[in-house]
């Protein structure tokens, strides 16, 4: 596609990257998973992948169902079978949105100069909420979509909660990647390195905060530790919890769950735009 196209629609037409199956080891392949845990190892790369997938800026609505699917499908294979449980479905959140975020693709500034061409920094960062807000709603509408074929049929109930948790972690997954490009945008690049850098993300998200790179301690973290963690944990139960007691966007429809996902990724985005552009001013190479 011409330049010009891609200025006209304002997305990344950039190929989705196509999850593809992880090498295997024979402990992995005959470990039995255990009911309610993160992915490790194999398991989680491959559902890394489906993550960074369903992430892109411009993916069909069929296909985003079927990456939806697929990823449900990864989480039942471990075993999952107590996410009607709201401490187990949000304990299995936290773990996994953890494990996955360091597969989040994060554009550096150069690309996305060259994927939004002739657009100034406030304007690119416009083009990002955006495109991240209909992301998000576009996760909320297939999973009601894929949810309207669930409870036609028969294992029905047992589905909607781990359809619910996969959408949880899939719209967390593309606001950690919003998160990740406005603080290139800001010229606040997050530490490198996957940990370290899926570490500054998910703190950043929890917190809807920026990163200041002159704090201390910024890129020397390797783990999330406790209170990070708890920190995720409390986060999510905030934004989502109320949908792990009501199973919400099933009872709602589409239309509203794709509807409230992308308000809230949207007032993520400013609330974030607004806290870096105030740490901006103090750095550095900002002043004078």
């Amino acid at each position: 596609m011409s330049e010009r196209s891609e200025r006209a629609d304002g997305t990344d037409r950039t190929p989705a990257p196509e999850p593809g199956p992880a090498p295997t080891t024979p402990d992995a392949a005959t470990a039995p998973a255990e009911p309610g845990r993160a992915p490790s190892g194999a398991d989680g790369d491959e559902l890394g992948a489906t993550v960074a997938a369903l992430t892109a800026d411009d993916i069909a609505p069929a296909r985003r169902r079927q990456l939806l699917v697929r990823m449900v499908g990864q989480a039942r294979a471990r075993g999952i079978t107590d996410l009607f449980k709201p401490k187990a479905a949000l304990r299995w959140m936290t773990d996994t949105v953890a494990e996955v975020a360091p597969h989040v693709p994060i554009r550096d500034l150069a690309t996305l100069r060259r994927h939004f061409p002739g657009l100034d920094d406030d304007a690119l960062a416009d083009r990002l909420v955006r495109n991240a807000s209909r992301a998000t709603a576009g996760v909320g509408a297939a999973g009601g979509g894929v949810a309207a074929v669930e409870w036609a049929v028969t294992p029905t109930l047992l589905s909607a909660p781990v359809l619910l948790a996969a959408e949880t972690v899939a719209v967390v997954a593309i606001e950690l990647k919003l998160i990740g490009e406005l603080h290139e945008i800001h010229r606040m690049p997050l530490p490198t390195g996957g940990t370290a850098r899926a570490v500054a993300l998910v703190q950043s998200w929890a917190g809807q905060r920026g990163i200041n790179p002159m704090m201390p301690g910024v890129g020397v973290s390797a783990v999330l530790g406790t209170a990070a963690r708890r920190e995720l944990r409390d986060s999510l139960l905030r934004r989502f919890g109320r949908n792990l007691t009501t199973l919400g966007p099933f009872l709602t429809g589409a239309a509203v769950a794709g509807y409230l996902n992308r308000r809230a990724t949207r007032a993520l985005g400013e609330q974030l735009r607004k806290d870096l552009r105030h740490t901006a001013r103090g750095l550095p190479h900002k002043r004078g």
